[in-house]
């Protein structure tokens, strides 16, 4: 029992972390990366789709990206799209081919991206820690219902516990790593 408990917490809090990977990769930082426009939708045919699925997207240089659509007629919708994202990003078309300039980061606009990944990684820390409430609360009803020992479930809130500095470590590092990202000009 506490093992399924253990497990679906494990499972969750994993979760957690992937949401957390998933919203730094919408965080700014000065290089290009295919990967900030993966929130981006275009009206295909009257259906919202990633601009993934509608075009190849390759990164030219370190701060430059190009989108080439599938269709000729995309072109518009791609860069209408981009402009209405809260992304900051300027296209600019050449025929087929739309180019996404990435601008370098100002020391002021660095700090704010850094602000936006330690609210994220706050989200995270924050979701990791309801995990283990909830994981705590389902021992607690077990004792409560007489299923299990107090000493079991001592080491069952012990062993969520180890799992929860485990994810939150992830957290940590993976802002780390995001932070010093950012910072490098």
């Amino acid at each position: 029992m506490i093992n399924d408990i253990k497990n679906d917490a494990e499972e969750r809090m994993g979760k957690s972390v992937q949401s957390l990977i998933e919203a730094f990769k919408k965080v700014r930082t000065g290089r290009a990366n295919p990967a900030i426009l993966d929130g981006v939708m275009v009206d295909y045919y009257g259906t919202p789709t990633p601009i993934s699925q509608v075009a190849n997207i390759i990164v030219e240089d370190g701060r430059a990206l190009a989108i080439n659509p599938w269709e000729k007629n995309l072109v518009p919708q791609i860069e209408r799209a981009i402009l209405k994202s809260d992304l900051g990003l300027n296209p600019a078309t050449n025929g087929d081919t739309i180019r996404l300039p990435m601008p370098a980061l100002t020391e002021e606009t660095r700090k704010d991206y850094i602000k936006q990944a330690r609210a994220e990684a706050e989200k995270g820390r924050v979701s990791v820690r309801n995990i283990r409430r909830d994981a705590n609360g389902s021992i607690k009803e077990l004792l409560k219902e007489k299923m299990i020992s107090e000493d079991e479930e001592r080491g069952g809130q012990d062993q969520i516990q180890k799992l929860t500095d485990k994810f939150i470590a992830e957290v940590d590092a993976l802002l780390a790593n995001k932070e010093k990202d950012l910072m490098q000009v």
